[in-house]
């Protein structure tokens, strides 16, 4: 199989690196040769300094789609405008493709897939999420007889990276995130990966592959760890939890809700013992039941692992002469249930004036808003303030933040800040 490369970037190059170095062992698995033809970028050395030789560097889509020797394109420039333009031109030219631009799919995922029905070739992009941890290809084929129930994933290794050494150091957020950008856990700008944005786009597309319907990633709501504070992490430890950023998604009595936000994870969940950058997703179905896959989310090699493992895979259909009809995932309209549709148990933190009467008022802002509550635990006071820590029993998202603005109407109390808590194991 002749295949171009669009881009020469870090996951690229181990793409390219991998199918170099590992060329017999996969030759062996498949009875032929992957060969690279061409590698698009707008930088000819970058592409030279790999090996190649001069004709295999390309700057136009234009030259690729002119060699009708090569079948499959793999595109890893990112971002959704050009990669966008160039995979639609690409399917409709009748090129299989595979790529790991999880923001492109979190937005177009059935539009791509249903061109690529249209024009009888493949679409793959097993890279989009969690990096080299084979998971899309599961649900597609291995967990597809099954019902899925709920899928709950650490989907971002540099918060989690952020979220282990605040608990396991004792350190406070921003002086974790300069290490993280020290090492090259993190971005020079973090935003996407701190605020949930990034867990939110892989969220939206294992939603979409899990219930079969369309999630985008506008429709999943997200909400970061840049609030998450010692006083949490330390109240976290004392119950026997662990924080996390979680992106969830669950079917609901037809419905599907999509989320990602803060939790506290109990120590006896599988997903508390996920530290570091790695990644993990846990997911619940009729009728296997409980399966966690583990692994790093991100990086080079990792990456580059499962790109090559789509490419590997398409050359398989091909030799079985499948159709990319067979392969289309969205064939279901589910209706998509609002978060403040949903019931949880809470974490809620809470910042008050130290005064008489505060504490009766707090409580009674929950109860009246039917909330019950589990725990309370009162900080020492600093600075004329204390702070509560709270556990409630089961509640409605909308119950809590009728809570919350009822709270934050008051003169007494300054912040409130809240996380989701996830249930104890069976």
């Amino acid at each position: 199989m002749n295949i171009a490369i669009l881009g020469c970037g870090t996951v690229a190059t181990g793409t390219i690196k991998l199918l170099q170095n590992n060329r017999q062992e996969i030759i062996k698995t498949l009875g032929e040769e992957i060969t690279i033809r061409k590698v698009m970028d707008l930088y000819p050395d970058k592409v030279l300094s790999l090996g190649f030789p001069k004709e295999v560097y390309c700057s136009s889509l234009d030259e690729i789609l002119a060699d009708e020797s090569i079948s499959l394109i793999v595109e890893l420039i990112g971002g959704t405008t050009a990669a966008y333009s160039f995979i639609t031109r690409a399917l409709k030219a009748g090129r299989h493709i595979v790529t790991a631009n999880k923001d492109l799919i979190a937005l177009y995922s059935k539009e791509l897939d249903t061109l690529a029905g249209e024009n009888n070739v493949f679409l793959m992009y097993e890279a989009s999420v969690a990096g080299g941890i084979p998971l899309l290809g599961p649900l597609r084929r291995t967990l597809a007889a099954n019902k899925i129930q709920s899928i709950y994933g650490i989907l971002n290794g540099t918060t989690n990276y952020i979220l282990s050494h605040m608990t396991k150091d004792g350190s406070d957020y921003l002086t974790v995130l300069k290490q993280a950008q020290e090492l090259g856990f993190a971005e020079a700008n973090p935003a996407s990966d701190v605020g949930g944005a990034d867990a939110a786009r892989k969220v939206a597309i294992l939603a979409s592959l899990a219930f079969h319907t369309r999630v985008t990633y506008p429709q999943v709501h997200h909400e970061g760890i840049t609030t998450i504070t010692e006083a949490d992490i330390r109240f976290a430890r004392q119950e026997g939890y662990v924080p996390k950023l979680l992106g969830v998604t669950r079917e609901i009595n037809g419905s599907v809700v999509s989320y990602v936000r803060p939790a506290l994870v109990p120590e006896s969940h599988p997903l508390a013992s996920v530290n570091e950058a790695y990644n993990a997703v846990y997911l619940v179905g009729d009728p296997v039941e409980k399966v966690m896959l583990y692994g790093k989310g991100a990086g080079a090699g990792p990456t580059a692992s499962s790109v090559a493992g789509d490419i590997m895979e398409i050359c398989r259909r091909l030799r079985r002469e499948g159709t990319a009809r067979d392969d289309l995932p969205f064939y279901e309209d589910k209706p998509l249930m609002d978060i403040t549709e949903t019931v949880n148990l809470y974490y809620v933190r809470i910042l008050a004036a130290d005064k008489p009467k505060v504490l009766a008022g707090i409580a009674g802002a929950f109860g009246d808003h039917d909330i019950s509550i589990e725990s309370l635990v009162q900080e020492p006071r600093k600075n004329g303030y204390a702070e509560l820590m709270i556990l409630t029993h089961a509640a409605s998202e909308a119950s809590l933040q009728a809570t919350i603005y009822d709270l934050m109407q008051r003169e007494y109390i300054k912040e409130v800040n809240t996380m989701i808590v996830l249930e104890e194991e069976e």
